[in-house]
């Protein structure tokens, strides 16, 4: 383990916590900058064992390997300062814009622009999708029932995105056994975990920690499956946001810096104002620090570990449904003509262009500001 001392971790990690604009791609390119190209403080086999390690886990696999990267160099303490200055910058950021967007009264130009930016939400969320298509596809191979499989996971997560909303994390898990049991050797029994269904929390800031604690540890996959969860919750089970303002907070989960699960914080500082923000951070982040300091030695075995694996080409390709699911109900929280406009320019603007996310929905943004001055 190469010894790097704190300061530079919280210096580093707190540079790319701020810049680190465009979701996992660009999260994973600047880590590879630093802690290979530049730094050399790992080689690429290690960084690309890393990648292999987070991608297994559930929770925000860029995050996760921010901590890894990190805990590699100085252990628990490096895990801990690089994990926080990672999180931190694009946190301050989301909570101060949630503060402006969520006012009593807001200037009507922000009203706007957030109507903007939130109708680009569901094309993003296709365009993620879309985007982590080839990798799962290549992971089943050439084999016809392989893709038979995939193609029935795939339509799984589609629908429990679309309708079900917070049996989603059932039916992630449930693919990832059913492609465990079918690599299982022949007569050996397979092992089946328990999954349970818990009740929703009563309200309040425990509530809030509910909806965290399930962001963080169950939903599989990262970034944008865990977008139904939270819409049920935060706007049909708690009350707490409209399905308007539901779309603004994924959207700041997106044009800020760091993961998309940062727009748990929007929500708890909708349920419980700053408190309940940094409550839904800290509970939502938590499981990813536990993941690599107290399982980092073990990390790297899940690559090749069988069951790992099948359990990643089940549950992953189900999440991939999940996300193009999600677009549904968010394409049903849009109301007047001008987004269905604006959805169908950030469409041509990402699927057909392939420009960046970001741009999108600040362009969507501008426009939705423009609409409510005229």
């Amino acid at each position: 383990m190469t010894r790097v001392g704190l300061g530079t971790i919280a210096r580093e990690w707190g540079r790319i916590g701020c810049i680190g604009f465009g979701g996992p791609p660009a999260h994973i390119s600047l880590l590879r900058d630093l802690c290979v190209t530049r730094r050399k403080w790992l080689d690429e086999a290690e960084f690309e064992e890393g990648i292999a390690a987070t991608n297994l886990l559930p929770g925000p696999a860029s995050t996760q390997l921010a901590i890894l990267c990190a805990w590699r160099l100085r252990g628990t303490a490096g895990a801990l300062v690089g994990g926080f200055c990672f999180i931190v910058p694009g946190l301050v950021l989301i909570l101060a814009l949630a503060a402006l967007f969520l006012a009593a009264d807001p200037p009507p130009w922000v009203l706007g622009a957030a109507a903007g930016a939130g109708a680009a939400v569901p094309a993003v969320a296709l365009h993620a999708a879309w985007g982590l298509i080839p990798g799962s596809w290549r992971r089943v191979g050439a084999v016809r029932a392989a893709r038979v499989r995939w193609v029935g996971y795939l339509a799984a997560g589609a629908v429990a995105a679309a309708v079900t909303g917070p049996w989603l994390v059932l039916v992630l898990v449930a693919a990832g056994i059913v492609e465990i049991t079918v690599h299982a050797p022949s007569g050996r029994r397979t092992a089946w975990p328990v999954v349970l269904a818990l009740p929703a929390a009563s309200g309040g800031l425990v509530a809030v920690a509910w909806v965290a604690a399930k962001v963080g540890a169950l939903s599989y996959g990262g970034g944008f499956v865990i977008i139904p969860m939270m819409q049920q919750d935060a706007v049909h089970t708690y009350g707490w946001m409209t399905d308007a303002q539901f779309l603004n907070a994924v959207a700041l989960g997106q044009i800020t810096p760091g993961p998309v699960v940062q727009t748990v914080a929007v929500v708890g500082f909708a349920a419980a104002g700053l408190v309940g923000g940094l409550l839904a951070a800290v509970v939502a982040f938590a499981p990813s620090f536990a993941f690599v300091i107290f399982a980092g030695p073990r990390l790297e075995r899940l690559r090749h570990n069988g069951k790992a694996q099948a359990f990643l080409t089940g549950a992953g390709t189900a999440a991939i449904g999940a996300i193009a699911g999600s677009t549904l109900p968010l394409t049903a929280s849009l109301h007047t003509n001008w987004q269905f406009v604006v959805l169908a320019a950030a469409l041509g603007w990402l699927l057909v262009l392939r420009r960046g996310v970001v741009t999108a929905l600040l362009a969507a943004g501008v426009v939705g500001a423009l609409v409510a001055l005229s």
